[in-house]
């Protein structure tokens, strides 16, 4: 297939990227007018939720990929004594496809090690309210700033087909790399998914969510 079909793709995509900018503005509006939005951000919500599910259910495939490509590896080289790059290469396309596809849905059901210490001590709308200065001020700028940085390298990945550069390599590089911005793409998705639910429940549309450990084990301290 032609490479200049991608790129158009490519710039298609980056704009319906930028025309839905104002969809993070969303869970503003839901915190001042959480009434007639409501509807809505309940709905966009769980559509972010439900494709970062199926995201999810990809990086479970990968991470079973990865296990039987590794053994695949292990028993060639140590039992015959043969390697193939092409192989070793796989692992780490599907390593990389596991942590870069389940980040969101490990977002979603709030499975990333947190570090702050301060939160758990918090009250249920102190930690809605972390949740969203979080949220807007490191996530966002974060993963846009993923986005743009790696324009440039992925469009000319995307243009020459790149391959691997072990002549017994995978020939599609250019999509590995892409497994980048679509990290970056799930992550802000899902950040905005979670921003919403954190105006709602502080607004009273939406009930609390069940304590983490440990939230629990801080309020038994």
């Amino acid at each position: 297939m032609d490479p200049a079909f991608f790129l158009h793709l490519g710039t298609v995509l980056k704009w319906m990227g930028i025309a839905s900018l104002p969809l993070f503005l969303l869970p503003l509006v839901a915190l001042v007018v959480p009434g007639p939005v409501e509807g809505f951000s309940r709905r966009v919500s769980a559509l972010i939720d439900r494709a970062t599910g199926y995201a999810g259910g990809a990086a479970i495939a990968s991470a079973l990929l990865l296990v039987f490509f590794q053994l695949l590896v292990v028993v060639l080289r140590y039992a015959f004594g043969i390697s193939f790059t092409w192989l070793n290469e796989l692992v780490i396309y599907a390593f990389a496809a596991m942590f870069m596809l389940g980040s969101a849905a490990a977002l979603r059901d709030d499975a990333h090690v947190r570090v702050d210490i301060l939160r758990p001590r918090f009250g249920a709308a102190g930690r809605n309210w972390v949740e969203l200065a979080g949220i807007y001020f490191f996530l966002f700028p974060i993963m846009i700033r993923i986005l743009t940085t790696g324009e440039q390298g992925l469009i000319r990945s995307w243009s020459l087909f790149e391959g691997s550069r072990e002549s017994d390599g995978l020939p599609f590089l250019y999509l590995f790399k892409t497994l980048v911005p679509a990290f970056a793409v799930l992550m802000l998705a899902q950040g905005l998914s979670e921003a919403l639910k954190a105006a709602l429940r502080l607004t009273g549309r939406l009930e609390e969510a069940a304590p983490t450990p440990e939230v629990e084990r801080a309020h038994g301290a």
